[in-house]
């Protein structure tokens, strides 16, 4: 089998690098027809086109995206190379994860603890809204995405929904405000509730519990970043509907107590995917060990 040209890499690392053909030929001095013949050579050795034109833009495909994962770990371990003769730079793979901003981050920690301290995989995570975290997997910029709301799927948006854990929703609050009850009906009707906002799945089955039971709450506040309820729950001046995976910590320390789940209530967590022709096996471990989890 032929070697691999590394010539030919280092021209498509870094048309890749600029993502402008005619840019990165006047910086390397070289003609675009010159580099566009570099780069149709490495599309032939690995038997898979690298770039796909659409309008004047040059887009990564997926067979693009993995070779420069790869070409960026190549050159990076020849410049460490090159920096001491001591040492030989390892090969780390990448895994590029997004997670919905609002997400409870102790399930991103317990998601990524497999991979956390591992010399030989590098994490890069990235936070945002549905709509820039699906266009980033589409785009294959993103290996997986992390949300609490599975996607819409049709034949346009093929994503894979991976189901890793649902969590019930309780009510939790100080100990001072808590007490010794436990019945949800009765705490509601004594103190004021953060609650999620009118989007987010959770918040749309209290409003049913709520009706059904003829429960009108005082809303202290309606707050779409767990992280922000977990906060304000803190301060002590009302309760939140919140997934006890969510203040763990407190709990533990008995900073925050938990009164009743409310049934049928709960946060339901993926991962999603989009089927790809080269998936990273990395992502397939951590959906894997997060489901046995």
């Amino acid at each position: 089998m032929a070697a691999l040209n590394y010539n030919h890499l280092r021209y498509f690392w870094a048309v890749a690098r600029d993502g402008n053909l005619t840019r990165t030929a006047a910086r390397l001095n070289v003609s675009q027809s010159a580099l566009s013949v570099q780069i149709g050579k490495l599309e032939g050795r690995l038997g898979h086109p690298l770039f796909e034109r659409r309008g004047r833009q040059l887009h990564l495909t997926e067979a693009g995206r993995i070779a420069l994962d790869h070409a960026d770990a190549i050159f990076a371990a020849g410049d460490e190379l090159l920096g001491t003769l001591q040492q030989t730079g390892a090969v780390r793979q990448a895994v590029r994860i997004g997670a919905l901003a609002t997400l409870s981050r102790n399930f991103q920690i317990g998601f990524l603890r497999p991979v956390l301290g591992r010399s030989d995989i590098e994490v890069v995570l990235r936070s945002g809204s549905p709509a820039e975290l699906l266009r980033g997997l589409a785009a294959l910029t993103l290996d997986v995405v992390l949300t609490n709301q599975a996607p819409p799927v049709d034949a346009l948006t093929p994503y894979i929904a991976h189901k890793l854990s649902e969590q019930p929703v309780s009510l939790i609050g100080a100990p001072a405000l808590v007490g010794g009850t436990r019945s949800v009906a009765a705490l509601l009707a004594a103190h004021p509730v953060i609650l999620p906002t009118a989007d987010s799945s959770v918040r749309t089955g209290f409003d049913a519990w709520a009706d059904r039971h003829g429960i009108r709450p005082q809303i202290a506040a309606e707050v779409d970043d767990i992280a922000m309820m977990r906060l304000l729950v803190r301060e002590g001046f009302a309760l939140a509907l919140l997934p006890p995976i969510a203040v763990r910590d407190e709990l533990a320390a008995r900073s925050l107590v938990e009164a009743d789940a409310l049934p049928g209530l709960a946060e339901t967590f993926f991962a999603v995917t989009v089927e790809r022709r080269f998936p990273n096996p990395v992502v397939r471990d951590l959906i894997e060990a997060a489901r046995e989890a």
